[in-house]
């Protein structure tokens, strides 16, 4: 488990010096920041993000890749950030949701991801939302894996449920009957990508970071109040439903189980928690306090490897 990191805090801080995190991605592009994982947990993969707007997937994927790898390499190339950052972003979460807009977007990584190797940087190819691509569409996604393989990258995905972070796994479907073994429609989503597309594809052991995870009451034909977004906002659901009375603690079990499930499989590199330190209208997604706390323990006596 890692996190994803909007803004800087001492209790964030606390948890890389102690719990060394497998993974954190960050928008606090401070290299005194990144310097200081690195310095304090060398082995936390640092993931870094700029915000790039939307992608325009019925436009021409090249031009659009090297304008991206440009704003990105403006950054990514700074003496004092170099060093210290691992793979690089580029849009969030893409909406490729059929044949054309698969093919652009993997061209467009492919493209990316050369132009930035070029200049000595990786790249976390995709970055798709929670329950998504569909599943079918992962074959045109080939170009991007490939340079993801070449360049020595990183496949990116988003994992969030709701009520609960179970929610879609398993036997806790929509449909009573329904049982999904030890995968997911929405966490864990990535095994089936892994097993039905990119390992009959070649691709089977290629290194995947889980770039956002976490509660998102966003995701669909879910359980629960429609208004909820973050986890903090699933506080009287879960105890009307039976949880105890302790809403940090409650969200760190669920956590726990899904770093349990992360681990049965060797090419996931890292999983960020959303978020820590989180910006104006998030709030509801902020693990800063006692869940960052239980994090910290947890991470103490379970490191990554």
């Amino acid at each position: 488990m890692g996190l994803f990191v909007t803004r800087a805090d001492g209790r964030i801080d606390t948890l890389i010096r102690l719990g060394k995190p497998a993974l954190i991605k960050t928008l606090n592009l401070d290299p005194n920041f990144a310097r200081y994982i690195k310095e304090n947990s060398p082995t936390t993969i640092v993931v870094g993000r700029i915000v790039l707007g939307q992608l325009d997937l019925t436009a021409d994927p090249i031009p659009l890749a090297r304008e991206a790898a440009g704003k990105l390499l403006e950054v990514a190339l700074e003496p004092t950030r170099f060093q210290y950052y691992d793979a690089w972003e580029a849009y969030n979460e893409p909406v490729a949701d059929t044949v054309d807009k698969m093919k652009r977007l993997a061209d467009f990584e492919a493209e990316r991801a050369r132009l930035l190797a070029d200049q000595g940087v990786r790249s976390v190819v995709g970055n798709f939302a929670a329950g998504h691509p569909p599943l079918e569409l992962w074959e045109h996604f080939a170009p991007a894996l490939d340079a993801a393989r070449r360049y020595h990258g990183y496949l990116g995905v988003h994992e969030y449920s709701a009520p609960v972070m179970q929610w879609g796994f398993g036997a806790l479907q929509s449909t009573a009957g329904v049982d999904e073994g030890d995968e997911g429609w929405l966490t864990i989503r990535y095994r089936k990508a892994y097993r039905q597309y990119l390992g009959p594809m070649g691709y089977g052991d290629l290194p995947l970071l889980i770039t956002e995870c976490g509660v998102d009451g966003t995701v669909g034909n879910r359980p629960g109040p429609l208004e909820a977004k973050g986890w903090r906002d699933f506080e009287s659901y879960w105890v009307s439903n039976g949880l105890r009375d302790d809403t940090p603690g409650v969200y760190m079990d669920q956590l726990i189980w899904y770093d349990s499930e992360l681990h049965k499989d060797d090419y996931v590199k890292g999983a960020a928690i959303f978020a820590a330190g989180a910006s104006q209208g998030w709030e509801a997604f902020e693990i800063l306090g006692r869940t960052i706390e239980l994090l910290t323990q947890y991470l103490m006596v379970h490191p990554p490897a």
